[in-house]
């Protein structure tokens, strides 16, 4: 099916409103939480890794039921009626007055986002076999551009009331809706329409059905250890900064924007460059490689400024996970990318559960309250883990499409 300039459009924004969701609400989470609960920061700050963490686990379980409902009633319902859900939770937010409100609105905002699985399939049903991976780079973009608006706006937003960004974040979700009820068709037809398997319509039944697609199960183990890696700089990036240079939260939010900016550079353009001269194989070891460098670096930096510098060049690694989605992409039948997207949905919010707990732990064993002075420890993992991607890539053979 060919692209629609339109539609793509629409995705794209749906995948920004997905990473932009969270950073707006960010800045004012802290004094939220405290203004419904009471008590300290730290206790505010102890919620707000629940609902974090909540919200992560309800993406994890419903990637791949959303991906598989996809494939069975089609894309453009289950995105829309998902818009719609996240504007309505997003005015429940804006109005609640309990904790335990707060935390049932985190739990269907990750349903929500876990269409994540469904936009990509998309992408996936539009792009012709040689283009999947640097269509997969927009989607990266995509949320590269969310990742830098949503902390922005929303603590420009916090300056009108700890309720603001919730209204401005239900307003571009219902905007998207009715954009996208204009604009989206369906892509899936009758041809790749695939009945319901509930025992495929969960994270583990699907990565079982998945797994049996060529060389996959060893692509997903790939993808997971690449995405724990790179979760080394959402978990972790605020505290090394402090502890290292002394680092103020504007100058921790100027360095993440110059970061978020160069990934969508990165995935929205130069990942193409890279494909054409290097092909998706050695553009996935040249990005682990980068990565392996870069952490190195980070976790011996001893100037502020010279890190500041060099944190937008780490983006420059960040090729891996398109490259790695075009690569399964291409191996998985048209009527079983709901599925294999669901899969890697819940890939990446594994990472997202289990990165931000083991490197926040090893940051602190690593402090002076410990004994010890190497803030940059969490970065030494992650240049670990970087080989041993290298050597679960090199292992694996090169792919041909199903027939």
């Amino acid at each position: 099916m060919q692209a629609n300039p339109n539609a793509f459009a629409f995705i794209l924004i749906n995948l920004v409103l997905d990473a932009m969701g969270i950073g707006l609400i960010l800045p004012v989470m802290p004094d939220l939480i405290t203004e419904i609960q009471g008590g300290t920061l730290g206790n505010a700050a102890l919620w707000g890794g629940i609902l974090a963490t909540t919200f992560a686990v309800m993406q994890f379980t419903f990637g791949p039921l959303l991906g598989a409902l996809s494939d069975r009633y089609g894309r453009r319902p289950i995105l829309l009626v998902s818009l719609v859900v996240m504007c309505v939770d997003y005015l429940i937010m804006a109005v609640a007055g309990t904790i335990w409100l707060l935390f049932l609105t985190r739990v269907v905002g990750g349903i929500t986002a876990a269409t994540q699985s469904t936009a990509n399939a998309y992408i996936a049903d539009i792009s012709p076999p040689e283009k999947k991976s640097q269509n997969f780079g927009l989607v990266g973009a995509a949320f590269g551009v969310g990742f830098v608006l949503g902390p922005v706006i929303g603590g420009i937003l916090a300056e009108y009331g700890t309720r603001a960004p919730f209204y401005a974040a239900a307003f571009l979700a219902g905007a998207n809706a009715i954009f996208g009820y204009f604009v989206l068709p369906e892509t899936v037809t009758d041809r790749i329409r695939r009945p319901l398997d509930l025992r495929r319509a969960n994270p583990f039944g699907a990565f079982r059905k998945v797994s049996e697609l060529p060389e996959v199960t060893r692509l997903l183990i790939l993808f997971f250890l690449y995405e724990f890696a790179f979760f080394a700089y959402p978990s972790i990036w605020a505290y090394f900064t402090k502890a290292q240079f002394g680092w103020s939260p504007s100058m921790v939010g100027y360095s993440l924007a110059s970061f978020g900016i160069a990934i969508a550079v990165v995935q929205g353009g130069l990942i193409r460059i890279a494909l054409k001269h290097l092909g998706e194989r050695g553009t996935i070891i040249y990005g682990i490689c980068f990565n392996f460098a870069a952490f190195i670096f980070l976790s011996i930096v001893w100037n502020g400024w010279l890190a500041l510098a060099f944190t937008p060049l780490t983006a420059l690694g960040a090729v891996v996970t398109p490259a790695l989605q075009g690569r399964m992409s291409r191996v998985a039948a048209d009527d079983q990318q709901g599925e294999l997207q669901g899969v890697i949905t819940s890939a990446r919010a594994m990472a997202a559960i289990f990165a931000p707990l083991a490197m926040t732990q090893i940051f602190w064993l690593a402090t002076p309250e410990t004994g010890a002075q190497l803030p940059g420890a969490p970065f030494l993992l992650s240049a670990c883990i970087m080989i041993a991607c290298f050597f679960v890539f090199i292992r694996t053979p090169r792919l041909s499409a199903p027939v």
